[in-house]
């Protein structure tokens, strides 16, 4: 793994671990993190050929910000609650397409982008399911924040009236669970052993 690699999948940990303590805030920042990486790409897509090597980052740095920051004043305006419950999350978004910029991820076949947003999304959102169902007991708590409704304090369905687990909601639950998820893909995925016939067998 080089660095370039280590980097990206560090910025990936940190809304991974974050901005899934509930559903609305992993579903918001997967959202806008679709939104500005495909207006980066194809942005940068038409600038690329028109730009000399040595100011590709400069320029792919300032797109990014330039992006990222025009996403985080939509959001702002669309519903404040949400801006300000993601915090400074959603600016590692400009991070995160700097260095998918310079691993290639966007010269890569799209079935292949999509494939690798997807997977991100799909984590993103099953860990912000996970932690809200077993920190708060709730399912869907303030989801009206993404459709800008006039109802911000709608706290979901309540499925249990004492609350839940708060460490699941904290980075240390969040670190657990993942960890958790990942064993279990990994032993779920695991080849079984093929059973050894008698011939097969090696006597001393």
């Amino acid at each position: 793994m080089n660095k370039s690699s280590t980097l990206q999948n560090s910025l990936m940990l940190a809304p991974l671990i974050g901005a899934t303590d509930s559903l609305v805030t992993a579903l918001g920042l997967w959202l806008m993190f679709i939104v500005v990486v495909g207006a980066y790409g194809m942005s940068m897509g038409a600038l690329r050929s028109r730009l000399i090597p040595a100011t590709c980052l400069p320029a792919s740095v300032l797109l990014a910000a330039t992006l990222t920051g025009c996403a985080e004043l939509v959001m702002q305006a669309w519903s404040l609650q949400w801006h300000q419950h993601l915090g400074f999350y959603a600016g590692l978004i400009a991070l995160q397409c700097v260095v998918l910029e310079h691993n290639g991820f966007f010269q890569a076949p799209w079935p292949d982008r999509l494939r690798r947003g997807g997977l991100f999304g799909a984590l993103m959102v099953g860990l912000g399911l996970l932690r809200e169902l077993i920190g708060s007991g709730t399912l869907g708590g303030h989801l009206s924040w993404l459709a800008g409704a006039m109802q911000p304090d709608w706290q979901g369905w309540v499925l249990t009236a004492d609350g839940g687990l708060r460490l699941a909601t904290l980075a240390p639950g969040g670190f657990i669970l993942l960890g958790l998820l990942i064993a279990a893909h990994q032993a779920w995925t695991r080849p079984t052993p093929s059973p050894t016939s008698p011939e097969e067998t090696h006597h001393p």
